[in-house]
């Protein structure tokens, strides 16, 4: 099941909804649990299964760890056993295929017999509920959080089904006094209203309009210049909208049972820096790697090279983290690369004015990243990179011309004009390090105001606050239509 499907929208969200309000607090994490129990098992029962012994096993070791004592030698030894069991049954799951492929390509070449594996299914979520479930028992470990003696609340974190399927990485301790208390109100509520109505219209309004774009451009034989660039942005503004728009839905269905979720994008194609992209990107998962790997391998505490070397390292696995295949651990390393690059040259990541020469050089570094995020193999992402640097020819092809519509071309404008004022609004709004309010300014040729004009900001925020909730009803329903018409179209992130 996904939030995009009027089986969600109006049978399972409302029917999970009046029944955990019609009831008392003390069976709302049963309740909870159950419906994402039910969530979960509607694309497999058989590995709802392995879930549940997922959830359980950790439950248990973490228990096992709080017994022992925060960082105890036994409580290591417990800890190593449950970090490698996750380990194990991610890597079953998730690399199996990989590697036996990988290796009979190696042994092909020798003359001797491929090894025959049966393919294995990838259970939707577990990259998910594997990573939270080692950072449950790493917070344990390190006594960032006591071991929980309730089955239940424990189990209901790790399924809830607002970010089961594709994130964001949500902490235990970070959740622990939500699942013992937390308040409703209207207006919590119709703040969640309002944020699943905004993803919901991210992503089927926006992200389903550009994916027949994307596949048509990436699966193009003999791409032209403008043919791959066209792909490259069009899948750049799809994978934001496709995944912030399910992280909005996630923080908005949370809102709606009294949850708050923290934040997961901070407009990242504003970032003027791979390191500030990566403070704005997925940041429930950037964070982890840094707090569970990056610190885990050393962090900075070492030599210089060290330190480059766990940066590298950290963002290789974290490629590697989205999926079995080599242009993932090479989009990892890329960026790795860069954040070594940025930190030997003490790159700022939090700029305080706007440079068009730092901006656009990350934008560029990241939209080559996407390219091999994006394609099935390294041959695809070669055929894009010379295509988009042969500069062969600045039109559309014949072919390319046949899978681009105008209704296509209208909604990649408003993509990235959004992203442009959306963006922009952010970075002059925000405050300083030390809370004060940002103050125009304009030292460079190369730098713009931090501010707009005074009274030209008034009349558009109250020119946006006089039609925003109308407005955004209006698009919810028409994309709720769009929706009826449309083939299923999964998140994008489900296959990570």
């Amino acid at each position: 099941m996904v939030f995009s499907s009027n089986v969600f929208l109006f049978l399972f969200l409302p029917t999970f909804l009046g029944l955990y309000y019609l009831s008392g607090p003390r069976f709302h994490n049963l309740l909870l649990l159950i419906a994402s129990y039910l969530f979960y098992a509607w694309w497999r029962v058989d590995f709802l299964a392995l879930f549940a012994v997922v959830t359980v096993f950790n439950y248990w070791i973490g228990l096992r760890i709080g017994s022992a004592g925060a960082r105890t030698r036994p409580a290591r030894h417990w800890l190593t056993l449950g970090v490698m069991v996750d380990l194990c049954v991610l890597g079953y799951f998730k690399y199996a295929n990989f590697g036996v492929d990988s290796l009979n390509v190696i042994i092909t070449s020798l003359g001797m017999a491929p090894f025959v594996l049966t393919h294995i299914l990838l259970p939707i979520g577990i990259s998910f509920y594997i990573f939270e479930s080692i950072s449950y028992i790493i917070d344990v470990y390190r006594g960032d959080t006591p071991a929980t003696h309730k089955l239940i609340d424990f189990a209901a974190f790790v399924a809830i089904f607002p970010h089961l399927i594709a994130g964001p990485v949500l902490r235990f301790r970070d959740l622990a006094g939500q699942f013992h208390h937390r308040t409703h109100s209207v207006d919590k509520f119709a703040e969640g209203c309002t944020r699943f109505m905004q993803g919901f219209i991210k992503k089927v309004f926006i992200a389903d309009t550009l994916a027949p774009l994307v596949s048509h451009c990436f699966a193009l034989e003999n791409p032209s210049a403008a043919d791959a660039w066209l792909g490259a942005l069009a899948y750049t503004a799809q994978l934001y909208f496709d995944f912030s728009g399910y992280s909005d839905m996630a923080i908005g269905l949370g809102l709606m049972m009294g949850f708050r979720f923290l934040e997961n994008f901070k407009q990242p194609y504003i970032s003027q820096s791979i390191t500030e992209f990566w403070r704005r990107w997925h940041i429930s998962l950037s964070t982890w790697l840094r707090d569970y790997l990056y610190v885990s391998l050393g962090g900075n505490r070492g030599t210089t090279f060290q330190t480059y070397r766990n940066l590298v390292l950290t963002m290789l696995l974290g490629g590697l983290w989205h999926g079995a295949n080599f242009t993932f651990v090479l989009w990892g390393a890329w960026h790795g690369t860069w954040l070594a690059i940025e930190r030997a040259l003490g790159v700022d990541a939090a700029p305080r004015r706007f440079n068009p020469l730092k901006w656009s050089f990350t934008f560029l570094l990241v939209i080559l990243g996407w390219v091999l995020f994006r394609a099935e193999n390294l041959h695809v992402a070669g055929r894009m990179y010379q295509a988009m640097f042969g500069f062969s020819a600045w039109q559309l092809s014949e072919l390319g011309r046949v899978g681009f519509t105008d209704l296509q071309l209208v909604t990649l404008l408003i993509a990235y004009a959004s992203l442009a004022l959306f963006g922009l609004h952010d970075f002059y709004t925000r405050p300083l390090a030390h809370g004060a309010p940002k103050v125009a300014a304009q030292t460079a040729a190369d730098q713009v105001p931090l501010v707009p004009p005074r009274a030209l900001g008034e009349r558009a925020l109250a020119w946006v606050g006089a039609v925003q909730r109308p407005l955004l009803l209006l698009l919810f329903c028409a994309s709720v239509l769009k929706l009826s018409a449309q083939s299923y179209s999964p998140f994008l992130y489900f296959q990570f």
